[in-house]
């Protein structure tokens, strides 16, 4: 049953700028994928295609892209088979001919491949989980989630230069366990900072997470410690980071007072001493990951705090790794870090993303699926988890339905699973 049509729209998403959606329909049905955009995106990121047309959506209008689906990308794929993925893939990246995507658009040919893939696991009559399975060859497994219940950095108007704080439920025993401890500890940690710095401060983040006026980062460890334990999961709940530290690193060093416009440089760190920060960090709270500790070009230091830590904890390459096999490659080969952040729309295929977990995982690494802090209803990456196996996604605070939309579709892929249903969350960090 080949590929009949392929229409693309524009369409808003959770910070009510334009993306877009694409539609594939077979004899099987319509098929429809919506592709996210970051805030905090790496600079070797696939190019997200935007018109740039000031008089519209401020320029972040993606009708060009549309107009690459309507014209070159779908007439393409028309009467390819859906199950095909790598082959459809392969045709989209060929037609594009670029290394990073920018004659089409990452954010079109992504478009493409995620709406194909739906479309290829109703051609084969199972569950996108299952299908995602059979194209990597991988044995599904239901995540662990991390839940950035604390924003920062680019994600938030507060001064604080860190962007995410999470809680990863590892000691629950099932999934919905795991949503329900998430959930509980996300309201006591409301209580919590309302008690201590005010109503106002516990409006959200693009993400769903608190946004209280705090710069100490610190401060932010200590909330989620007196939460986690007020909700009765000490020993159970753990935390983990997302630093985004190329957001603050600025002639050479990192300046952890960014959001202050001509501070006195006194929050200014090199990269020895953030590792320290790090360090200190992690002997004293219940820390399992650290993503993004130093800049997407600051391997060095990458590599000195992996060494130092990376047996106690997963340190995470997003911005350094940008999804991408080539600079994978480079990180395994230098031990740059231990886990990979897998984001469909950094590498701009499914394919590509397939390939990008199987290097991380063969070189043994863990491999967190993520959301984008732009994102829409489309719940693709919770099928993506579980088929791909790789036992961790963060997608949010468990608020905001574009987030809620992953949470709720695995709950739906668990009860589906039944008793074969196993929870990454008591083997996902052994060491």
């Amino acid at each position: 049953m080949p590929i009949q049509s392929v229409h693309a729209r524009e369409i808003l998403d959770s910070r009510g700028n334009p993306t877009i959606e694409v539609d594939v329909t077979t004899e099987k049905g319509l098929f429809r994928a919506a592709v996210p955009s970051g805030a905090s995106t790496g600079i070797y990121e696939a190019l997200e295609l935007r018109d740039g047309d000031k008089s519209r959506y401020l320029g972040k209008g993606v009708l060009k892209a549309i107009e690459n689906v309507k014209t070159a990308l779908g007439p393409a794929v028309i009467g390819m088979d859906p199950t095909k993925q790598t082959e459809i893939d392969n045709k989209l990246l060929q037609l594009d001919g670029t290394d990073n995507k920018s004659k089409y658009g990452a954010n079109a040919i992504l478009g493409v491949s995620l709406a194909v893939c739906k479309a290829g696991a109703a051609q084969k009559g199972v569950s996108l989980w299952k299908h995602i399975a059979d194209l990597a060859g991988t044995k599904p497994i239901l995540p662990v989630p991390a839940f950035n219940v604390i924003n920062g950095g680019s994600h938030a108007g507060n001064k604080l230069a860190m962007q995410e704080f999470m809680i990863l439920p590892t000691g629950a025993p099932s999934f919905a366990e795991a949503l329900r401890y998430g959930a509980e500890v996300y309201q006591h940690l409301k209580n919590v900072i309302k008690e201590k710095y005010g109503q106002d401060a516990v409006n959200v983040g693009d993400e769903g997470g608190f946004a209280p006026n705090i710069q100490d980062n610190t401060e932010g460890l200590e909330l989620l410690k007196t939460a986690i334990q007020k909700a009765g999961y000490t020993g159970k709940v753990f935390i983990g980071m997302d630093v985004a530290a190329s957001e603050f690193f600025t002639e050479g060093n990192y300046d952890l007072d960014f959001k202050t416009k001509n501070n006195d440089k006194s929050k200014v760190l090199t990269g020895e001493k953030l590792a320290e920060l790090y360090k200190s960090f992690v002997d004293n709270y219940p820390i399992v990951s650290i993503e993004d500790p130093f800049d997407q070009d600051d391997f060095a230091s990458y590599k000195s705090l992996t060494s130092a830590i990376g047996g106690k904890i997963q340190i995470v390459g997003d911005d350094l790794l940008v999804t991408n096999p080539k600079r994978i490659k480079t990180a395994i080969d230098d031990k740059a870090c231990n886990a990979l952040l897998l984001k469909v729309n950094q590498i701009g295929s499914v394919t590509e993303s397939i390939e990008a977990c199987k290097m991380s995982q063969a070189a043994g690494w863990g491999v967190m699926v993520s959301h984008r802090s732009g994102e829409t209803e489309d719940n693709f990456i919770a099928d993506l988890v579980v088929g791909l196996g790789t036992g961790q996604i963060k997608t949010g605070a468990p608020c905001r339905s574009e987030r809620l939309s992953k949470y709720n579709q695995l709950l739906r892929i668990a009860e589906e699973m039944g008793a074969d249903g196993q929870y990454a969350g008591p083997n996902l960090f052994k060491h």
